[in-house]
């Protein structure tokens, strides 16, 4: 295996374990209670910390700059944050709970599209 390809698994994974960790151990009741409040400060931290975490793992693909690391870092906290207020809008405006298909429709949906973030970024990084 190339080492190009090695670096690109290795900041795979520490973008899904980053994934995980902020939206599943981390992520406070002040966070997952306002993310569906446009502009409300427990949103854009949530997504914040995303794009925050997810700097080992860009630090792991040496040779990309400081400026294209800002903006994958800036574009990861826009497309985050949206993604998870549109999740949530759609499941209030539905009343969807754990106990409803949509809500869990919503979900997986919204990981679907945080991880194929993480795709694109790795794309940029490694035509970079």
């Amino acid at each position: 295996m190339n080492e190009t390809l090695v670096l690109l698994l290795v900041a795979l994974v520490l973008l899904q374990v980053k994934h995980f960790l902020f939206d599943f151990v981390f992520q406070t009741p002040y966070q997952f209670r306002n993310k569906g409040i446009y502009g409300h400060p427990g949103g854009l931290l949530h997504a914040g910390l995303h794009a925050f975490g997810s700097l080992p793992a860009l630090f792991v693909l040496q040779g990309a700059n400081t400026a294209l690391l800002a903006g994958i870092v800036a574009a990861e906290f826009v497309v985050h944050y949206h993604v998870d207020w549109l999740k949530e809008r759609v499941t209030r405006t539905h009343g969807w709970t754990s106990e409803d298909a949509g809500f869990w429709f919503a979900l997986g949906a919204d990981q679907l599209a945080h991880h194929l973030t993480y795709t694109a970024i790795l794309v940029v990084l490694a035509t970079y």
